[in-house]
Order: C-alpha cells, then sequence, then structure tokens
C-alpha cells in the first residue's frame, strides 16, 4: 500500500478531488501554504495499492494544469527600497508537486 501526497494549487484542488472520487480514489483534502508565492493551496492524502498507483499519478497529472502568473520581486534585503523599482514578472505555476510514501499498515476506527 502506498499513501500520495499531492500538493496542488488551490484552483486544482476541486478538479483534482472531483476526478479521484469518479474514479472510486479516496481522499483527504488538507490547506496548506506555498514558500515562494506565499499563496494557499491543498495537500491531497491519497491511499491506494501499490498496482493503482500509476493510474492516480495520470489522473493528477491530467488534473493540475500549469500557467502563468505575473507577481511582483521582492524588495532586495538590506537594500535603499527607495530606489528599487519592482517589475512583475512571470513565473510558471500550477502542475502538481507528489510524494509517494509506501504504508507499513492502516487502520480505520
Amino acid at each position: 500500500m502506498k499513501l500520495i501526497l499531492a500538493i496542488v494549487q488551490d484552483k486544482d484542488a476541486n478538479r483534482l478531488a472531483d476526478a479521484l472520487a469518479d474514479e472510486d480514489y479516496q481522499s483527504t483534502k488538507l490547506s496548506s501554504s506555498g514558500g515562494f508565492l506565499k499563496e494557499g493551496n491543498t495537500t491531497l492524502m491519497i491511499g491506494c495499492n501499490d498496482d493503482y498507483v500509476d493510474h492516480a499519478l495520470e489522473i493528477i497529472e491530467n488534473s493540475c494544469s500549469h500557467r502563468e502568473q505575473m507577481v511582483a520581486p521582492i524588495s532586495p534585503m538590506g537594500g535603499n527600497a527607495d530606489s528599487y523599482i519592482p517589475k512583475p514578472v512571470k513565473v510558471e505555476v500550477g502542475g502538481a508537486t507528489v510524494f509517494v510514501l509506501p504504508v507499513e499498515a492502516f487502520h480505520q476506527f
């Protein structure tokens, strides 16, 4: 048995949860926040048998789209912020960060 941890943007979370439910995967959603853009994201915990991991990963890949987003850079640390003129830059966001972990035991009470 495996535990899949999928960290996705909030914009993709409901689409992914629905796609997983349509294929009879059970998942638990946890609110989380990202480090780089300081935006909310969602971590889904998905437990499945080893034979179904590849199928679950396909669902995750197909449900979480990449897109570009404009972000303003942070002012330089220790520098003079008065002369710093931030220019927004495009960064690629979205997709999923996925961890597949072995499960030694599973109990449901």
